[in-house]
């Protein structure tokens, strides 16, 4: 049993540890901080002062920033519905005994190894693509003209792509709690005459509710910052159709050299990912503890 002198030991220890990661996430959010409350703009280096609240106002005030968030949150909501339906219909297909198990794990789980950058080239250019893409090709098969999906459906390409990429995710969670799930239960439901639709309501969804929470938790934190796809395919258009909050103040700190509202947009997405996070967790963290 530790004593009070090993558990101040053990503090003193760990200490450095502690301070260098709290100096590592503190400086820089200071420093975002500090330059939301400024003009900063690398093109007018010589216009500095505080502005206050200006930089946000000029957020709350701006129409693309409440099409960012909308944006966010469907690019959110759509990829995490596709992930949940497809990779539970995938899991159950995997955990029956079929042939080639081990192949067919290896090809679902693939496109989680894609960069981002890569899977969005990947469809926009070999599925999307009117002239060269596949889905050209089976629209031109069937006399039909094909879609300029980038142009006019620039946030359902978005979230196909990314859905693509977390969808082996998903899937494995899924599968790893479907296969700790004991067999006995579902062969003494089936010999009292269930069928394989009531056996997976009540026996099998039920199971796979603490999976789903986890893969609902994981994938929200990091669909909040999507980048990459949206830069390489859609570059936030056409027009602002396919921005999101991230790429908003992207465009603000790269594109228009605007340091002090790139940093206020930073402390705004700060803010409302802990939001979302805080209603997550006490919406469906309560599954964790069960």
């Amino acid at each position: 049993m530790s004593t009070q002198s090993t558990r101040l030991a053990s503090r003193i220890m760990v200490a450095p540890s502690v301070i260098v990661l709290f100096i590592w996430m503190i400086v820089p959010l200071a420093m975002t901080l500090y330059f939301s409350f400024r003009i900063y703009r690398l093109l007018s280096p010589d216009r500095t002062g505080w502005v206050g609240f200006a930089n946000y106002t000029w957020f709350f005030k701006s129409p693309e920033f409440w099409l960012a968030i909308s944006n966010t949150l469907a690019l959110v909501l759509g990829v995490l519905i596709i992930t949940v339906v497809l990779g539970t219909l995938i899991a159950l297909l995997i955990d029956q005994p079929v042939k080639g198990q081990g192949v067919l794990r290896i090809l679902v789980i693939a496109p989680f190894f894609v960069m981002p950058p890569v899977a969005a080239m990947i469809w926009d250019n070999l599925f999307m693509h009117p002239q060269n893409g596949l889905l050209g090709a089976v629209s031109r098969a069937f006399g039909a003209e094909p879609i300029l999906y980038m142009e006019q459906y620039p946030m359902a390409s978005i979230i196909t792509i990314v859905a693509w990429e977390w969808l082996p995710f998903a899937t494995l969670i899924l599968l790893t709690a479907m296969q700790s799930l004991s067999s006995e239960q579902l062969e003494a439901a089936e010999m009292d005459g269930a069928s394989a639709l009531n056996r997976f309501r009540y026996i099998i969804f039920p199971h796979l509710t603490r999976a789903i929470t986890v893969v609902i938790l994981i994938e929200t934190i990091f669909l909040l910052g999507i980048f990459g796809e949206i830069f390489t395919a859609t570059q936030g258009g056409p027009g602002s159709a396919s921005t999101t909050l991230p790429y908003m103040i992207f465009k603000q700190a790269i594109v228009a050299k605007d340091i002090g509202r790139a940093a206020a947009g930073g402390i705004i997405a700060v803010i409302l990912a802990n939001i979302v996070a805080f209603f997550l967790m006490r919406s469906i963290g309560k599954n964790l503890d069960a």
